[in-house]
């Protein structure tokens, strides 16, 4: 969920997200990984965005990966062979800290072949600078703070400064669902406004999957597990319990049961 959240705020962000990475807001359209003739490795963490002379891939990991490597050595041959006059800036964004030395790995080698790409780690990242654009404001969360929730108080405050109300709704919601990685759910709920996360396309898309796996009930094996998945997700974009009990079929008292776990 971590990754496909990423993935909303830079296809719908690009602008902001080309300012951070490339230093400048250059204009960027997506670039469906289809177009690489060979099917994506990894689509839900994969955003290539596009400019008249360079493409841009950016994967968002939430945990260290072993494959990360050769997967930035493959891509970067596929974008070649269909876009050979193109630059490319391939850049790996590590949402949760972690002492892996994964996460330090920022080439591959093979005999004599050697590919070399940009690894930021948020936690290690200033904080200010995620306030410059609004599209950047979720991942302040993540940054390299010792008070995260001073600075979600801080990002509260400048979401509501956002004129446009559906903009404001998304980037709530999104900012919402990464502070899982470093709060407590009821510290978020505390600090950020639930009824403008409402009104986000992140927080319908949840409601509508939620809506599917009630109408689903009891018509497939291991639908309570799948039903558990739904109101893990729910529980992480502050839906009430007796809602998401509504939706999944589930009791309060499990659900309840699956908050504790989740804040362990």
């Amino acid at each position: 969920m971590f990754d496909n959240i990423c993935k909303f705020i830079a296809e719908n962000f690009s602008d902001d997200l080309a300012t951070w990475l490339l230093g400048s807001p250059l204009p960027l359209t997506v670039l469906d990984p289809t177009e690489l003739q060979l099917d994506p490795i990894r689509a839900d963490s994969l955003i290539f965005l596009q400019s008249e002379e360079l493409i841009l891939h950016t994967e968002f990991q939430t945990d260290p990966d072993s494959k990360i490597p050769f997967r930035m050595l493959d891509y970067r041959i596929r974008v070649y062979r269909r876009h050979p006059q193109k630059q490319m800036r391939q850049v790996v964004i590590y949402l949760r800290r972690s002492d892996s030395p994964l996460v330090q790995e920022n080439t591959f080698r093979l005999g004599e072949t050697f590919h070399s790409f940009q690894v930021i780690r948020l936690w290690e990242e200033n904080t200010p600078q995620f306030f410059h654009h609004p599209g950047l404001l979720p991942f302040a969360i993540l940054s390299n703070t010792d008070d995260p929730e001073q600075v979600l108080s801080l990002v509260s405050r400048s979401l509501e400064t956002i004129p446009e109300k559906q903009v404001q709704s998304n980037l709530a919601a999104a900012t919402s669902i990464l502070a899982g990685l470093v709060l407590n759910r009821e510290t978020i709920k505390k600090i950020l406004r639930s009824d403008i996360m409402r009104e986000s396309v992140i927080y319908q898309d949840i409601l509508e999957e939620g809506r599917e796996e009630g109408e689903e009930k009891g018509l497939q094996k291991g639908k309570e597990e799948k039903a558990r998945q739904i109101a893990l997700k729910m529980l992480s974009a502050g839906f009430p319990i007796a809602e998401i009990a509504q939706f999944t079929d589930l009791s309060p008292d499990a659900i309840e049961q699956l908050q504790r776990q989740q804040h362990n």
